[in-house]
């Protein structure tokens, strides 16, 4: 009877070892084959540009090629779409932007959850964004544009990229933060805004750094605040807007890399990993320093604590100021 138990006992461990091993072997083998890159934007945008980098550095990371797909449309839901339908197996990601945490709520019938349906992996980097106002436009502090705002309600005009864009968001954010009343007109974009923007058509502009700051070098529009929690190296000269008298008055328009909910930890790690190495690496931030991209990584929850965060703040502005669509 003991040998038998001893027998089954020594049986049971080998079992058990060569589960382990077996197991062992499958995380090592990942990645296998070809991973896809989800880029939810149109080609030659910075979000593009972004994702090839890092795909491309990823691709030497893994041992492995990385391709990236561009699925654009929608605020970026059709792509994002596509890859939280996915088999989470690694081999289909998303280049996620802060654009998808607005989407949640402003498009109230997703067929995906950004909270639930997603695996956050890191952090990939960020573009700041700064208010910028016409050089005819008599105010050059945040106090002074608000003043002259409730002084001429609704007279004021603010450009945004698009109705519910990030410009457009951040535009309401300040009014709900400020009771300055000013008319919003929407474009199709950044370079449709900066010819009335410039011949003072319109007054008020929330943009990306890298598309607004030459003008504001060469003098020809005004720079009133940075929308993030720093200074720009850039140009130190300029406040934050929480130090313009906006406490509180934050965001990042990030970047992301994301993957279908339930993908395996070892997996995620790996990953991670990856995008540690990629964004430290100084060619890269040369690089992607041109299209104003400021690469930054970080862990799964942290990202994931982000992500809850913006999808709270953007619900709360887009309900608030009644934003929708058309």
């Amino acid at each position: 009877m003991k040998k038998k138990i001893a027998h089954l006992a020594a049986l049971a461990l080998s079992i058990g070892v060569l589960a382990f091993g077996t197991g062992c072997a499958l995380a090592q083998t990942y990645p296998s084959r070809t991973i896809r890159l989800v880029v939810p934007f149109p080609p030659a945008g910075a979000t593009d540009v972004l994702g090839r980098a890092i795909a491309q550095k990823l691709s030497e990371g893994l041992g492995q090629p990385v391709v990236v797909e561009n699925r654009p449309g929608a605020g970026s839901t059709i792509g994002s779409d596509i890859v939280a339908k996915t088999a989470p197996d690694g081999y289909t990601l998303l280049l996620a932007s802060g654009s998808l945490a607005i989407a949640s709520t402003l498009y109230p019938k997703l067929g995906f959850d950004i909270l639930k349906s997603f695996t956050p992996i890191s952090l990939v980097g960020h573009v700041p964004h700064m208010l910028v106002v016409s050089p005819s436009i008599p105010a050059n502090s945040v106090k002074e544009l608000v003043a002259l705002a409730k002084s001429k309600p609704g007279q004021i005009s603010a450009a945004s990229q698009g109705n519910g864009t990030l410009s457009h968001l951040e535009l309401e954010m300040f009014k709900l933060s400020t009771g300055a009343d000013m008319l919003h007109v929407p474009y199709k974009g950044s370079n449709n805004v900066m010819p009335d923007l410039l011949a003072g058509n319109v007054s008020v502009f929330f943009d990306s750094v890298p598309s607004s700051m030459p003008l504001v070098k060469s003098g020809k529009l005004k720079a009133l605040g940075v929308v993030g929690a720093k200074r720009l190296p850039m140009s130190p000269d300029i406040p934050t807007l929480a130090e313009a008298g906006l406490p509180g008055f934050e965001m990042k328009n990030w970047f992301a890399l994301l993957a279908p909910a339930g993908m395996p930890a070892e997996r995620v790690e790996l990953l991670n990993t990856q995008v540690q190495k990629a964004v430290a690496a100084p060619d890269l931030a040369a690089r992607l320093a041109e299209q104003g991209v400021i690469l930054e990584a970080s862990t799964p929850k942290q990202l994931s604590t982000l992500m809850q965060s913006d999808v709270a703040k953007w619900g709360k502005v887009i309900k608030s100021a009644n934003v929708h669509l058309n």
